[in-house]
């Protein structure tokens, strides 16, 4: 009587071969002698295995389907009892174990190439309003002479005599188990199918070659230092001509001498001296709009700090501005002439008085006028 593989593997008739291939590796997960050495086991897994080599054959399983001989049909010298050309498909018992199968056929000389990065300095202002540079890449590129092919001219690729095209070589060995068949890639080809007898003088066969060219960028406004440009197809050309990577150009900021960027808002530090902060006064500041004027009020105290609104770095997304923050220092005197030491005095009396602060009694405005002009060499 003839075994009925599909009660072998417990699928349906009109199973499908994703079906088939799903029963054969859950019953090879379970019954391999490596995991269950029984001997009735490693019957049961020599059938599986003669049943799965005949249903995932198209042409065997049609013979089988109509009542013939699948494995006599097709000069196989396996079957239940060994594994003959059935364990030709080792690759799906390890894709039973490891859960993925081995890449089979040649492999393509065209490949994708690598991403590219640089990284660019720009300046505050540059952040702060978006600019356009021009950059310098040095990547690969396609090979003019061979267009890629990796052929010197007049000459193409041939099939590999050794493989004949198919990329790997295979090799039948004896077993406790009967034969078993691996495959590894063609020594010879590389795994591509394919030799280059005369390669191009020009990229010795790569298909690409170093080069040196212009880009131009566009830096949007509201960068920071660590942001990346993804210029898309603008890196590394593949080997065997293939589509290019991507190119990533990275932000670098130079330190300004006056403004300190915290985000999107700016500081800096102003200093006047003590009579200044007591009386107020106008001071310029070149900022990045141009030159402003600062009121700084009768009364300022060192540490206080001026806000300058939409003074600052565009919003990289979004509209609007990030402020300018003044940050006032107030300079004391080191040392004071006689004259000086005695207007101190004086306001020193006069001020014995609690008053709020930015406010003078009676005298003190004029004797802050006089300091002011001491100060000042007047």
């Amino acid at each position: 009587m003839a075994t009925d593989y599909y009660a072998v593997l417990g699928v349906r008739r009109d199973a499908g071969p994703d079906e088939i291939k799903k029963a054969f590796r859950r019953l090879a997960r379970e019954l391999h002698p490596d995991v269950n050495p029984d001997p009735k086991t490693q019957e049961r897994f020599k059938e599986i295995n003669a049943a799965y080599e005949v249903l995932s054959d198209p042409q065997k399983k049609q013979v089988y389907d109509l009542g013939g001989d699948p494995l006599s049909a097709a000069g196989g010298a396996g079957g239940p009892g060994g594994f003959g050309a059935g364990f030709g498909n080792f690759s799906d018992i390890m894709d039973a174990f490891f859960g993925q199968s081995q890449q089979r056929g040649p492999r393509s000389r065209t490949r994708r190439g690598q991403d590219a990065m640089i990284r660019l300095e720009i300046e505050l202002d540059e952040a702060a309003f978006g600019t356009t540079k021009d950059i310098q890449v040095d990547t690969a590129v396609t090979c003019g002479t061979c267009n890629g092919e990796g052929a010197a001219p007049g000459t193409s690729a041939q099939t590999c005599d050794m493989c004949r095209g198919r990329g790997e070589v295979s090799q039948v060995t004896r077993s406790f188990l009967g034969q078993v068949m691996t495959s590894r890639p063609c020594p010879q080809c590389q795994g591509f199918g394919t030799v280059v007898p005369t390669p191009c003088p020009e990229c010795a066969g790569d298909g690409r070659v170093r080069s040196r060219r212009t880009l131009t960028v566009k830096i949007p406004a509201g960068v920071d230092n660590g942001t990346r440009i993804q210029l898309a197809g603008e890196g590394e050309v593949g080997p065997g001509g293939g589509p290019a990577g991507d190119l990533y150009v990275e932000i670098r900021e130079v330190p300004h001498q006056v403004f300190q960027r915290r985000g999107d808002d700016l500081h800096c530090t102003v200093t006047i001296p003590m009579t200044a902060a007591a009386l107020g006064t106008k001071c310029p500041l070149e900022t990045l709009d141009g030159l402003e004027e600062i009121d700084i009020r009768p009364g300022t105290q060192s540490g206080q700090s001026i806000p300058l609104h939409q003074r600052g770095i565009t919003h990289l997304r979004g509209g609007g501005r990030g402020d300018l923050v003044v940050h006032v220092e107030v300079v004391t005197p080191h040392k004071l002439d006689p004259d000086q030491e005695e207007l101190m005095r004086r306001l020193a009396k006069l001020r014995g008085e609690e008053r709020p602060t930015g406010q003078f009694a009676p005298g003190q405005q004029g004797l802050f006028s006089r300091l002011k002009d001491a100060f000042n060499g007047r």
